[in-house]
């Protein structure tokens, strides 16, 4: 065969190939394959094109104004478009902030109205985003027009809402100890199995956990399950010994690279040496990345843990639980510090007091206590129990 057959050959190969391609299927990635540049006199816009499913997540962050749309299950092969001299865009950027995770974000001048479509198109889809001049207070974040809304899953039915229960220390981590040989590790399992059948009262709230017996799992680990799980929160249990004796009652606490205050300082540098039970394979953290995508995520997430914190804190005072004085703190514990899943730790109460030992082993205690964290996640989830008590 002469060369020039043989070209023309491997030409015919390839197109027969190409045209008996299988169509997308669900399993696939979604494909960003064309953005452009659509804007008016009334403001801006953007068409993305998107091979295979498109559910776009809206976010939205001031200081400065920027909006953002997250792509899960999805990559990315489309350049962007030029930025026009106008009012409202100053910046526009993208780039993949996980394994399949995209993110186009755009910087902007002002306050804007964003409104956001999704149109099916066969095995593709197109995402219309229109941005127009407003006051402050209307940037907030519109429903999805013309088609299911993200939370949607096949049939119409919502996704369910991923929380991951995380009982800390375990194994060789035994954690705190009581005046009365309380064992932290095996309250935290007996309140995060509680927790799990408080929680099956609600559809749509699917619960994980870090483990379910007296297995020793690293920091890292437990923050690795929860972003594998593509989890919606994570809430680290835990019941710690400190050397103020009179001090008891729960606190949440929230990442900080900077402690709230000397206790919570202490407290993380406790739980954060847990893993000097882990062997060398894990005596290592997930490298800090900087890029301004990643940032993002990370702010995005722990305003979401603060809103939840928040929340949980009323919800236990108005449930009777006692606190102690500032019950919502933050410091840097390691095992809150997945970039995209909203992360508390609840110290439930102190083993080193007493009376806080004696309702830590309480069943009844911890099932009061379940019901009233149950509800909390449940309500930052927007779903609602099988049956309202009345």
């Amino acid at each position: 065969m002469s060369f020039h057959r043989f070209v023309l050959a491997l030409f015919a190969s390839l197109l027969l190939a190409a045209a008996v391609r299988p169509a997308w299927s669900a399993g696939d990635p979604s494909i960003v394959t064309a953005i452009r540049e659509i804007s008016g006199p009334d403001g801006f816009g953007l068409d993305i094109d998107v091979e295979g499913a498109a559910k776009p997540r809206l976010i939205l962050l001031r200081n400065p104004y920027r909006v953002a749309l997250d792509f899960d299950h999805t990559l990315a092969a489309a350049k962007l478009p030029p930025v026009p001299d106008g009012p409202l865009v100053k910046d526009l950027r993208h780039g993949l902030i996980g394994a399949d995770r995209y993110r186009l974000i755009l910087t902007l001048a002002r306050a804007v109205r964003p409104e956001l479509s999704v149109v099916p198109r066969g095995d593709a889809s197109r995402v219309s985003l229109h941005l127009e001049p407003a006051a402050d207070d209307a940037f907030v974040a519109a429903p999805v027009r013309s088609a299911p809304t993200p939370v949607q899953a096949k049939g119409g039915a919502r996704s369910p809402f991923v929380v991951v229960l995380d009982p800390g220390h375990g194994g060789i981590d035994r954690g705190a100890t009581g005046e009365n040989g309380t064992e932290e590790k095996a309250v935290n399992l007996a309140f995060g199995m509680a927790l799990r059948d408080a929680l099956a009262r609600y559809p749509g709230v699917k619960v994980l956990m870090t483990r379910e017996d007296d297995t020793f799992i690293p920091l890292n680990e437990r923050a690795a399950i929860a972003r594998r799980a593509n989890a919606n929160l994570m809430v680290s249990l835990h019941a710690d010994s400190i050397r103020y004796k009179d001090l008891r009652g729960a606190t949440v606490y929230t990442l900080s690279e900077k402690a709230s205050d000397s206790l919570s300082r202490e407290l993380a540098d406790v739980e954060n040496s847990a893993d000097r039970f882990a062997g060398p394979e894990w005596d290592q953290d997930a490298p800090e990345i900087h890029d301004i995508l990643v940032d993002l995520v990370r702010r995005e997430t722990e305003g979401l843990s603060e809103h939840f914190a928040v929340r949980l804190v009323a919800d236990l005072r108005d449930g009777e639980i006692r606190l102690i004085n500032n019950p919502k703190r933050s410091a840097g514990f390691r095992v809150l510090r997945a970039p995209d899943v909203p992360s508390i730790l609840l110290e439930m109460g102190y083993l080193s007091n007493p009376e806080d030992e004696r309702e830590l082993k309480s069943a009844e205690w911890q099932k009061r206590l379940a019901e009233i964290l149950a509800r909390s996640i449940a309500d930052f989830a927007g779903r609602a129990p099988v049956s309202a008590k009345p």
